[in-house]
C-alpha cells in the first residue's frame, strides 16, 4: 500500500512538471493600421532613412542643453520613482516564480502541560492516570498546488509582460523629460532673444519720441505725435517686462525638471544666449518603425500580453486543483525524547479541490478578463494611431515653420528699410507721425515673429523625435535608479540581486511572453526562486 502510494505520488508530481502546454489562449501581438510611408517624406528636409536619434539633441551643438538633459537624466524625482517601480515589477516576477514551488512550507512547534481533574466521574479509577502531562512538537508542514494547468506558469508569463510594461513605462518618462527639458531650454532662448529684440526696439522708440516730443515743444507739431510715440514706447517696454516674467518662470520650470532648487539653475545657464541651430535635414524612418522605437506603444502591447495571461490564469480555475501535503513531526512528552525514532509523526498525500458549483463565477470571470483584455486592443490601436498622427502633426510643423522663416526674414528686411524712411521723411516734415509709428509697430511684430518662428523650427524638432520616440537610450547599460537611492534601499531592505544594472538584470528568467518552441508549444524552463 505505502509503495503504491509512493508511485502515485511521484505520478502526479512528474505529470505536473511534463504539463508543457498550460491552459488559456496563447498571446499573439494583433494587427495594428500603419501607413507604408509618412506623407512628407517626399520633401527634401525629410528622408525616410532610419531614425538616428539615440542622442538626438547633439544635433543642435548646444554644450549647454547637452548638459541640463544629462543632469536631469541623473536627478529628476519623476523619472527616479518610475525606476523604482522596475525594482517592484522585478520583485512581483519573483512573487510570481516562487509559485512554482510549494506554497506552504512551515515549520512549527510547540509546548503544552495538560492538567486534568480529578474530580470527576471514575477518573480516579484508571490504572497509571496522570492527571497531569507536558508535550513537546516540533515539525514542518508542507502543501504543494502542482501547476497541471499552467496557473502558475501564466502568472509568470503575465509578470514577464508587466516587467517589459513598467520599463517601457520609464522609457516614456526618460522620452517625455528629455523633450520637456529641451522645450523648456528653447523657450528660454526664443525669449531671451526676443527680450534683445524688444530692448533694441525701446532704444529706437526712445528716439524718436524725443525728436516727436522736441518737434511738439517747439511747436512745428501738435502734442498728437508725441503721445502716439510714447504710446508706442511705454508698449513696447511693458513687452520687455512680460518677456522678462515669462523668463523667470521658464528657469523655475527647468529647474524642477532638472530636480535642483531655482536658484542653482543659473551655473548651468552658461553661455551664448542664441536659439541653437536646427539640422537642415532629419531622416525619420517608416512607421512601423514605431512599434519598436516609441516606450508607450511598447508599455501597450505589453499590457496586452499581460492581460492575455490573466485570461489563462482564470481559465484554470475551471478545472480541479491538485495539491501534495505532508507533514513530518516529532512528538513526546519529555523533550529529550522527542528526537529518538519512537518520536517521529509523519504523512504524505495527494488531495483536489474542485468548484464544480460555482454558478457561473468562474466562467463570467474568464469572460470579464476577456472583455479587457478586447478593450486593450482598442486601447492599443488607439495609441498607434495617435503615435502616427503626432509624427505627421511634427512633420508638418518642422516644414511649415522652416517655410515660414524664409518668408519672416524678408519681412524684416522690408519693415526695417520701411523704418527708416518714415523716420527721414518725419524729420524731414515730409509727413506726418502716423506713418512712423505704423512702420515702426509693423516692425517690431514682423522681428518678434521672427524670433518666435526660427524657435518653432527647432522646437517642432524637439516634438518630432519626442514623436519617434527618440531619447530613451539613453539609460541603456544604466541602473534604473541612482546610486543614493539603491544605497537607501539597500539599508532598508534585502534586495538581493535585483538592483543590478539591466544589462546585468537580462538573465533573470525574462523570457518573452511569446516564445515556443518548433512544435508551437510552451517552451518549458527552469525557474528558480528569487531569493
Amino acid at each position: 500500500m505505502y509503495t503504491t502510494a509512493v508511485y502515485f505520488l511521484l505520478s502526479v508530481s512528474l505529470l505536473s512538471l511534463s504539463a508543457c502546454t498550460p491552459i488559456g489562449p496563447d498571446y499573439q501581438k494583433p494587427p495594428v493600421p500603419l501607413a507604408e510611408q509618412w506623407r512628407e517624406t517626399s520633401s527634401a528636409e525629410v528622408q525616410p532613412a532610419p531614425v538616428e536619434s539615440q542622442a538626438w539633441w547633439t544635433t543642435f551643438n548646444d554644450p549647454t542643453l547637452t548638459t541640463l538633459i544629462e543632469t536631469a537624466y541623473r536627478q529628476n524625482p519623476s523619472l527616479q520613482a518610475a525606476g523604482a517601480r522596475v525594482l517592484e515589477a522585478r520583485a512581483r516576477r519573483g512573487i510570481a516564480i516562487g509559485q512554482l514551488f510549494p506554497q506552504q512550507q512551515d515549520a512549527f512547534g510547540s509546548y503544552t502541560r495538560t492538567g486534568v481533574s480529578t474530580e470527576t466521574a471514575n477518573q480516579g479509577g484508571f490504572p497509571g492516570f496522570t492527571p497531569s502531562f507536558d508535550n513537546w512538537r516540533l515539525g514542518l508542514d508542507a502543501v504543494w498546488e502542482l501547476d497541471i494547468w499552467g496557473k502558475f506558469r501564466r502568472g509568470i508569463e503575465g509578470a514577464d509582460a508587466a516587467l517589459l510594461a513598467s520599463v517601457a513605462s520609464y522609457d516614456d518618462v526618460l522620452v517625455s523629460l528629455i523633450a520637456e527639458v529641451a522645450t523648456n531650454y528653447l523657450a528660454l532662448r526664443i525669449l531671451e532673444e526676443r527680450l534683445e529684440v524688444a530692448q533694441a526696439n525701446v532704444g529706437v522708440q526712445q528716439q524718436s519720441f524725443a525728436i516727436a516730443d522736441a518737434k511738439f515743444q517747439g511747436g512745428a507739431v501738435t502734442e498728437l505725435d508725441a503721445a502716439q510715440a510714447a504710446a508706442l514706447l511705454r508698449d513696447t517696454q511693458a513687452q520687455v517686462a512680460a518677456l522678462e516674467t515669462t523668463m523667470q518662470q521658464t528657469r523655475h520650470t527647468l529647474s524642477i525638471l532638472l530636480g535642483l532648487p531655482p536658484h542653482d539653475l543659473q551655473g548651468l545657464l552658461e553661455g551664448a544666449k542664441k536659439i541653437p541651430v536646427p539640422p537642415t535635414t532629419i531622416a525619420v524612418g517608416i512607421p512601423a518603425d514605431l512599434l519598436r522605437r516609441r516606450p508607450d506603444l511598447r508599455r501597450a502591447e505589453r499590457l496586452l500580453a499581460a492581460q492575455s495571461a490573466e485570461i489563462g490564469i482564470a481559465q484554470t480555475d475551471l478545472f480541479p486543483q491538485f495539491t501534495l501535503s505532508g507533514t513530518l513531526s516529532v512528538t513526546a512528552e519529555e523533550f529529550t525524547d522527542m528526537f529518538t525514532s519512537a518520536g517521529l509523526d509523519h504523512f504524505i498525500g495527494p488531495g483536489f479541490r474542485w468548484a464544480i458549483l460555482n454558478y457561473g463565477r468562474i466562467q463570467n470571470n474568464v469572460r470579464v478578463q476577456d472583455a479587457r483584455f478586447q478593450a486593450l486592443i482598442g486601447d492599443y490601436e488607439t495609441t498607434v494611431l495617435r503615435a502616427q498622427r503626432e509624427v505627421e502633426d511634427a512633420i508638418a510643423g518642422y516644414l511649415g515653420t522652416q517655410r515660414q522663416v524664409a518668408l519672416l526674414t524678408n519681412s524684416v528686411a522690408s519693415a526695417t528699410r520701411a523704418v527708416e524712411l518714415a523716420d527721414f521723411q518725419y524729420r524731414e516734415g515730409a509727413t506726418d507721425y502716423t506713418r512712423v509709428l505704423t512702420t515702426q509697430q509693423f516692425l517690431v511684430n514682423a522681428q518678434d515673429r521672427l524670433v518666435a518662428t526660427r524657435g518653432a523650427v527647432a522646437l517642432n524638432l524637439v516634438a518630432l523625435y519626442r514623436a519617434l520616440g527618440g531619447g530613451w537610450e539613453l539609460r541603456e547599460g544604466n541602473e534604473f535608479v541612482s546610486d543614493s537611492t539603491k544605497t537607501r534601499m539597500r539599508e532598508r531592505t534585502n534586495w538581493g540581486e535585483l538592483l543590478r544594472p539591466e544589462a546585468g538584470a537580462a538573465e533573470v528568467n525574462a523570457v518573452p511572453a511569446d516564445e515556443k518552441n518548433e512544435s508551437g508549444q510552451w517552451r518549458w524552463r527552469a525557474w528558480m526562486p528569487q531569493w
